[in-house]
């Protein structure tokens, strides 16, 4: 996938899943490139914020949207990368607004 795939497919899925993406376009950017350079390096879009060992089975746990996204997000607001959002980051999370 380009770039700009990575990023439709991306968009896609937070809509289904009841999330948004990082509305600050410098950090979403970073990701994106950081996803689309693992692709190239590894074959897969690992999560650029986790360590890659290089040994799929333990590394498929972190193909983006990883396992963990989902748990984050409910107690966090957002994904570990800052890629993911609840879609009522603001309204929730007030407390911890820095995006």
């Amino acid at each position: 996938m380009n770039k700009k795939q990575i990023l439709k497919f991306s968009e896609d899925y937070a809509q289904k899943a009841g999330f948004k993406l990082n509305p600050d376009k410098k950090q979403l950017n970073k990701i994106i490139k950081g996803l689309k350079k693992n692709e190239d390096k590894y074959g897969f879009r690992f999560c650029p914020c986790r360590v890659v060992t290089g040994n799929f089975d333990e590394d498929r746990i972190i193909v983006c949207p990883c396992i963990y996204h989902k748990a984050e997000i409910k107690d966090m607001g957002h994904c570990l990368c800052r890629f993911f959002f609840d879609k009522d980051y603001e309204k929730k999370f007030k407390n911890n607004l820095k995006i």
